[in-house]
Parts: C-alpha cells; structure tokens; sequence
C-alpha cells in the first residue's frame, strides 16, 4: 500500500510516500516561505522524480493537529483536494504520533512531544519506546509546562524530546530538575516521513476517512476565537 502523506502543522512543511511502512520518497525544507506556496510544488516534483503519480497511491495521509491553525488548514485542505479528485481514502493521523514514531527505536525511553502553544504552553503527548514501538502513555493535549514537570518529576525512564517545542520544553524541565535530553536535530522536527510511518498501522486497521470528513483537531481556541469570546463576556 502506497501513502502519500503531508506535514504542515509548524515551520516545516514536507511530503513523503511510504509504502507497506517503508519510506520510499520524501521532500522537506524550512525556509521561511508559507506552506500555500511550496507544499504542492513539494508534492509534484517529489512524485514526479520518483516515477509516481496520485493514482499510484491507496491513501493520503496528513498531520491533522494539533499545530498550527494555518499550516493545519493548508495541509487538510491539500489532502482534501488530492483525496477528492483522485478519489483516494484519507488517514488523520496525529501531529504528535508522528513526531514520535521515528524515535521508537529508543529502547526503554520516553518520547516527549513539544510543540509551542504558546502563553508557556506546550501540544504534548507521551510514548513510551519498546520493541521497536510506542506506547502511548498520555493522549495529545495542551499542556502548561509547570503541570508538565509536576507529572515527571518522579520519572526515572529516560526521556528525550522531540518537536518544535522541544528547546524550551528542556530548559524548562532542567530547571526543575529533571533529566532530559533533546532528540537529535535530524529527528527533532516534524516530517512527513514520521506522518506516514504512523498512518500505516491505520491503514492496516481500516482507519480511513472520506475527503468530506477529514478534519483538523486544534485541542484549543484561536487566539481570535478566545479574544472574541472574551469581548462577548465583557458586553454582558
């Protein structure tokens, strides 16, 4: 089974085919310019180099969220479109999970998701590495780094975080003396790679989804969407 599979949910932005879990195909960069612009040029040189084509693949995959409220609209729409007109399956895979799943060779190891939410929050999941591959040990959430350290602080596994959170996760975990390290930088940021690795164990269990229902998971408000709940408080 071929996926195609798409990451946009931070800085980055990449693509990636994995067939039968294998990565095959990938194109990834972090250059500054918005995901609008260079994900679908990604798409079809990476097919195209390869000798591929969409109707060679069972399924696009994407990084439905959490991450950010742009990137995530720009990717599930791009699935939405190629799922549709080549009338392909569609797989929402977490932002998280497919951040750890590269890492499940760490034997024994915590994997720490991070991603900057911002207002000294993080999007968090952990995972715990075993045989080859991950065990989730808390579901994807908007976590305060403050509650975050309080839940570790006994830990004496291992643990290495992975995202684009990961910096200010370990100086703020160090600091309360916990012991962590960061993910080496080649597997620090999210990729498509990781996204298609994750959807094949999906793919395997019929985990599929119309172009119609694929949907994004914020796990919280815009800042938009707080600042106008916000206002209507303040006019009652």
């Amino acid at each position: 089974m071929n996926i195609l599979s798409l990451e946009t949910s931070a800085k980055a932005v990449s693509c990636a085919v994995v067939s039968d879990g294998i990565p095959i195909a990938s194109a990834w960069q972090q250059t500054g310019l918005t995901h609008s612009r260079t994900l679908m040029p990604m798409v079809e040189a990476m097919l195209k180099n390869s000798d591929m084509a969409l109707r060679d693949m069972d399924a696009v995959a994407v990084a439905a969220g959490p991450g950010s409220f742009t990137g995530l609209r720009i990717g599930i729409a791009a699935a939405k479109g190629l799922a549709w007109g080549a009338e392909k399956p569609c797989i929402a895979v977490s932002t998280l999970e497919a951040m750890a799943t590269p890492l499940s060779h760490l034997e024994g190891q915590l994997i720490l998701c991070a991603m900057d939410a911002r207002r000294q929050q993080i999007y968090n999941a952990l995972f715990l590495a075993q045989e080859g591959a991950l065990t989730r040990l808390a579901e994807d959430r908007a976590i305060a780094l403050e509650e975050l350290a309080a839940e570790l602080a006994e830990e004496a596994r291992p643990i290495t975080i992975v995202g684009d959170g990961a910096a200010l996760c370990h100086d703020f975990l160090s600091k309360a003396g916990i012991s962590c390290h960061l993910g080496p930088v080649h597997l620090r940021a999210q990729s498509a790679v990781g996204v298609g690795l994750a959807a094949w164990p999906l793919a395997q269990a019929g985990a599929f989804l119309t172009a119609q229902e694929l949907a994004p998971v914020y796990l919280r408000l815009s800042q938009a969407e707080r600042e106008r709940l916000e206002k209507l408080r303040g006019q009652k």
